[in-house]
């Protein structure tokens, strides 16, 4: 009988079986943590963007806010360029704001939704939307806010 070295057809195959089993384990999990973590980015760009309309508003708006994120950007340097741009980690960005007159006052709103909402490819399940009061609220519908309003109608965003 002869020494055989090496592994054999049955054992190899077996080693990709179990390979095999531990990816289809690992790559849902692994784009569940990849949307949470663009979900809590856009949580965080919402506090950013809060932020920077009451600087902007208080420096160099003479009370009014910002009507575009990419105002807010450039050279005042309030949020960053990507940022600025509307589009970051996965979500896409969407504001406007209403100048103050002698009987209202100034107020803004922002909201974001994911890039991409479906399949292995989503980057998000659920839109954001902030206000004046700076009160983070969402939901899994996924188109924008249409509005102040709509936004301030949302349920307010609990972890």
């Amino acid at each position: 009988m002869k020494n055989q070295k090496g592994f054999s057809l049955i054992e190899l195959l077996i080693v990709v079986v179990i390979i095999g089993i531990i990816a289809a384990i690992a790559i849902p999990n692994l784009l569940a943590a990849r949307r949470a973590a663009n979900e809590g980015s856009a949580i965080s760009a919402m506090r950013t963007l809060h932020g920077a309309q009451m600087t902007y508003a208080s420096t160099y708006g003479a009370g009014n806010y910002a009507h575009a994120q990419v105002t807010l950007g450039g050279t005042l340097g309030l949020i960053d360029a990507t940022l600025a741009s509307g589009t970051k980690s996965g979500y896409v960005w969407t504001n406007e704001a209403t100048d103050f007159t002698g009987t209202t006052p100034a107020t803004f709103w922002f909201s974001c939704i994911p890039t991409a909402t479906g399949g292995v490819t989503a980057t998000g399940t659920r839109r954001f939307g902030m206000a004046t009061d700076g009160v983070i609220r969402s939901d899994t519908t996924l188109t924008q806010y249409a509005n102040e309003a709509a936004v301030l109608a949302a349920s307010v965003y609990t972890p």
